[in-house]
């Protein structure tokens, strides 16, 4: 008997929904994409327990007729291609026929639509891919799609899905993403009764983007065009000062399509160059508007990742395009990163040490001879060798960024923010555990903007929030009024440190009440009350810092991982210089 053998139609539909739909936030990117094919200019998305027991999207689009109705969830049955060539040429958001079906073989499905010619609309009910009833009905023009308990029938699908609320935040990020381009639409998003995201048509990208990333962001960017050959390119750019610590404000529209690349990824982070310190992203908006054929999007089943006929071309383009939209100017990609586009040389980087005359940090230090031992080359310190019989003395800041000091067994360089990082944190860990924050109330509020995903995020975290310090309360939108932060940050950015905060709730998916979320918060505080970087210390401000390091319970490494110093040994610093074979 053959141990191969055809599945089964229930099982391969299956096996081709878990392709197309991965959690909630899927099923309304593909609904989504077909209300726009569909010409709606008015979307509603309603949804309940972040997806899972009800996802409904209605929209004023075109709608289908009962013979269409029955053939939507047909596999493979689409309106938008007819032949091989069609692939070759797509110029809509659907085109496999796959969604429809994919999710209603999962799901229990309802759809119900209307065309303009109609005088009534028609229902359809399917459950778990068997179609339970069409009937005819009332119906305002249009289509509504109604998804209830979503995998009840793949049980091992749905334990892998993540709480409400970060489902929830999926579905935000994904209707917030698909919307940028589609500035002519009016889209709205509600759990239950409550709206989380509210974008009426706008009358340019710039105003649709205020409503994504914040009015300052958006009337801070630069915007720059460029064409390549057959690819025009259309940039939205942030200055650098508005960098996030996260890449989730990168966002590209290849002919009105939201797609990730990382090809175009890097080509944004080539155009910013070394505007960005390292570890920080931008936040840019690109739009690509190229022949159809000349890009695949039939790749992956979410349709979410692309092929370029002639990738170096766009990424040249898209680099460019970055880069002469912060110099404003025609001038392209530099070839040097010396050299600025009117040919004329950057300022000359900073020396790597800095001679201060003042009395307070010019002194002399003259240590005592300290015997030699034997040791290792340059290396991480282990928490007994840091300040091996409390024998070390502070001789100097190298680039107002490395405290070196001078140790029985060597020189040791101590980065100056890391330590510093570490102190804030234990601080804060305890004084958190034995109680409240200390806090710092502003003399006038401070108001920030947010968008929909961050005050969502917020409302669902306003106790924690407090708890840490942070009063917040909402001032109409989504804009707040900060009152107070904790005192260890009143000389901080608080909008910085605020977003910075809302990231790590939105990865944690609120669950702060963790240890490792509420370290995470922590580790964010300590990161922004921390001293920074470049900031030149006195003899007396190094050394008062290297004492709390030394009673500090983890002294090695800060919040984030990294470590707080290196040690290089007598040994090698004689070998260095040929003292020693």
């Amino acid at each position: 008997m053959s141990r191969i053998r055809i599945l089964s139609e229930e099982v391969a539909t299956q096996i081709a929904a878990g392709e197309v739909v991965e959690r909630p936030a899927s099923v309304v990117r593909e609904l989504l994409d077909n209300s726009l094919d569909a010409g709606a200019d008015r979307i509603e998305i309603r949804m309940e327990s972040g997806g899972r027991r009800l996802l409904r999207v209605s929209d004023n689009g075109q709608g289908m007729d009962r013979d269409d109705l029955l053939l939507c969830v047909e596999r493979h049955a689409t309106s938008k291609v007819r032949e091989l060539d069609d692939l070759f040429s797509i110029g809509t958001l659907g085109f496999r026929g796959e969604a429809i079906p994919s999710i209603a073989s999962i799901s229990r499905l309802e759809m119900t639509s209307r065309t303009a010619e109609s005088v009534a609309g028609n229902r359809i009910r399917v459950d778990g891919g068997r179609l339970v009833s069409i009937e005819e009905v009332g119906a305002r023009v249009g289509t509504v799609v109604s998804v209830r308990d979503l995998f009840f029938n793949t049980p091992a699908r749905r334990k892998f899905l993540k709480t409400p609320k970060t489902e929830s935040y999926h579905i935000l990020e994904t209707v917030s993403r698909i919307a940028v381009p589609f500035t002519g639409v009016t889209f709205r998003l509600l759990e239950g009764e409550r709206t989380l995201l509210h974008y009426p048509a706008a009358e340019s990208e710039v105003e649709r983007l205020a409503m994504l990333l914040g009015r300052e962001t958006a009337g801070g960017m630069k915007t720059a065009e460029r064409a390549a050959g057959p690819v025009t390119v259309r940039a939205h750019l942030a200055p650098s000062h508005m960098a996030r610590s996260r890449g989730d404000r990168i966002l590209f529209y290849v002919n009105g399509r939201s797609v990730r690349d990382r090809v175009l990824t890097h080509a944004v982070m080539e155009g910013y160059g070394q505007r960005l310190m390292k570890g920080r992203y931008p936040q840019a908006v690109v739009f690509l508007d190229l022949d159809p054929a000349l890009v695949d999007i039939n790749v992956h089943p979410t349709k979410q990742e692309v092929r370029f006929h002639d990738g170096r071309r766009v990424y040249q383009a898209v680099a460019a395009a970055v880069d002469q939209g912060l110099y404003g100017s025609g001038g392209g990609v530099t070839e040097s990163p010396f050299l600025n586009p009117s040919g004329s040389e950057r300022p000359p980087r900073e020396p790597f040490f800095r001679a201060s005359g003042t009395a307070e940090t010019a002194w002399t230090y003259e240590p005592a001879p300290i015997p030699v031992p034997a040791g290792d080359p340059i290396r991480a310190v282990t928490e007994q060798e840091m300040f091996p019989h409390r024998s070390w003395a502070v001789i100097g800041q190298l680039k107002d960024t490395y405290i070196l000091c001078q140790t029985v067994d060597g020189l040791l360089i101590v980065d100056q923010h890391a330590a510093h990082e570490r102190i804030v944190f234990e601080s804060l860990a305890k004084t958190l555990s034995n109680g409240s924050i200390p806090i710092q109330p502003f003399l006038l509020p401070k108001r920030f903007e947010l968008t929909a995903r961050e005050a969502a995020v917020l409302e669902e975290n306003a106790d924690t929030l407090a708890r840490l310090g942070l009063e917040i309360e909402p001032f109409g939108g989504t804009t707040v009024l900060l009152r107070t932060v904790p005192a260890v940050l009143v000389d901080a950015d608080p909008e910085a440190f605020l977003r910075e905060v809302l990231a790590c709730l939105t990865e944690s998916g609120g669950g702060s009440n963790g240890r490792s979320g509420m370290d995470d918060i922590l580790a964010v505080m300590a990161c922004h009350g921390s001293v920074r970087a470049g900031k030149s210390l006195s003899e007396r401000e190094m050394t008062s810092l290297l004492e709390e390091l030394e009673n500090a319970d983890l002294p090695t490494n800060c919040p984030h991982g990294r470590p707080v110093s290196r040690r290089i040994s007598w040994a090698e610093l004689e070998r260095m210089f040929k003292r020693t074979v």
